[in-house]
């Protein structure tokens, strides 16, 4: 099982230089098995999306069993590299983090430097510091496990002012791309000026997102290395499971006034 885990985690890390990965995060095992049957190389999970599913709010709401629990089946159920939205890391150190996270046969996660319990984002050189351990723990447990580190400036809950924000997120994702992390994702970056500035001062793979001004396209000419989705698509099936449901209510006359 080691080999194997190892195997993968260096096919995913692979798949971050040269062609762009896209990454089509999903929820349970169905999904999983639906975008891997879709041809797509590797598999990320969404927290918002497993934790919804599970019938909990995201940012460390559901319990870690549970996410952890999730992971597994979508992990079991595709024969690509899976990477897990570990959030802020449910407060585990790094070695246990790591140990979980391998439990499950992910061999890749997303961390978040917002402090779910305290609010805000954490000290920059406490999250590089955190960092480091996993990286370390992972080189010990013999699967070198890959790291996307999420950056929550440009998020409102960040408390970072506008004219600062590309300064800080520059200096925090050098702080974790110094740390180990195989990748730095400034979550919520919507203009191509923005992300472009990113992708050429952190000078090592960015996970950006798409928006109404940047596409796919756009992201792969500015040297994006990998782009998420999120609870994009989750949203969209329940959107989709809802307007069903509600027509058959009023064709079978149960519809709520």
């Amino acid at each position: 099982m080691p080999d194997d885990l190892a195997a993968r985690a260096d096919r995913l890390r692979e798949l971050h230089s040269g062609e762009m990965l896209v990454l089509a995060n999903v929820w349970d095992a169905t999904s999983a098995k639906i975008v891997a049957d879709a041809g797509f190389p590797a598999v990320a999970t969404a927290s918002a999306a497993v934790s919804a599913m599970l019938g909990y709010p995201d940012g460390e709401q559901a319990p870690w069993q549970e996410m952890f629990a999730a992971a597994s089946r979508i992990a079991r159920a595709v024969p690509v590299p899976v990477t897990v939205d570990a959030e802020g890391g449910y407060g585990m150190r790094p070695r246990e983090l790591v140990d979980r996270l391998l439990d499950t046969g992910a061999v890749g996660c997303n961390l978040e430097d917002t402090d779910h319990l305290a609010g805000g984002l954490r000290d920059a050189e406490k999250q590089a510091e955190w960092l480091a351990g996993v990286r370390s723990a992972s080189r010990d447990a013999g699967v070198p496990i890959v790291v996307n580190a999420r950056v929550d400036t440009f998020l409102p809950s960040g408390g970072i002012s506008e004219e600062k924000r590309i300064e800080e997120t520059v200096r925090r994702g050098r702080l974790y791309r110094d740390a180990g992390a195989d990748c730095v994702y400034p979550i919520g970056v919507r203009d191509k000026h923005t992300i472009a500035t990113l992708v050429t001062e952190l000078s090592c793979p960015v996970n950006g997102n798409t928006s109404d001004d940047l596409d796919l396209a756009t992201l792969r000419e500015l040297g994006v290395a990998r782009v998420s989705y999120g609870p994009r698509f989750y949203r969209a099936a329940m959107a989709g499971f809802t307007k069903a449901v509600q027509s058959l209510a009023e064709e079978s006359g149960r519809s709520n006034p």
